[in-house]
């Protein structure tokens, strides 16, 4: 008999132990380098590093496509991108919707934010470039 009970409390401590664990939200932020130009279509490029709380991190690649009335050319360099509580930095991988609006000239600052389902990523940013109009499109993070 008490064998069996400390078998069950056993047990039931290793289940909370795994729920306690998979309710454990991690956060992550991203510094980055982006370029980019428009005139009508919308183009950007880059690399970054995402590091998080939990020690997790990973060079990724960036890719910004979209429409819109925009001409321009910027460049970011060492922006930072902070990402909404996530389970795992996996969750961070794949395309966020993105809308922007700007005027820039000379030295360029860059501020959006963009959702893909329930992560949300604000980055900001300054650099060079000069920018005037307002696009849709998104901004795809992959693994380098």
């Amino acid at each position: 008999m008490r064998r069996k009970s400390s078998l069950v409390i056993g047990v039931l401590a290793v289940g909370l132990a795994v729920s306690a664990q998979a309710k454990k939200m991690t956060e992550c932020s991203m510094r980055y380098d982006l370029k980019g130009w428009s005139v009508f279509y919308k183009t950007a490029g880059g690399t970054g590093t995402i590091r998080c709380d939990n020690g997790q991190h990973a060079t990724v690649r960036l890719s910004a496509k979209g429409g819109g009335l925009t001409a321009g050319k910027t460049e970011i360099r060492n922006g930072l991108g902070q990402f909404s509580k996530v389970a795992n930095m996996n969750d961070l991988f794949g395309s966020y919707n993105a809308a922007s609006a700007g005027a820039a000239a000379g030295k360029a600052v860059s501020v959006s934010t963009m959702k893909k389902g329930p992560v949300r990523l604000d980055m900001s940013g300054k650099g060079t470039g000069f920018e005037l109009g307002a696009a849709l499109g998104r901004l795809s993070i992959t693994r380098k």
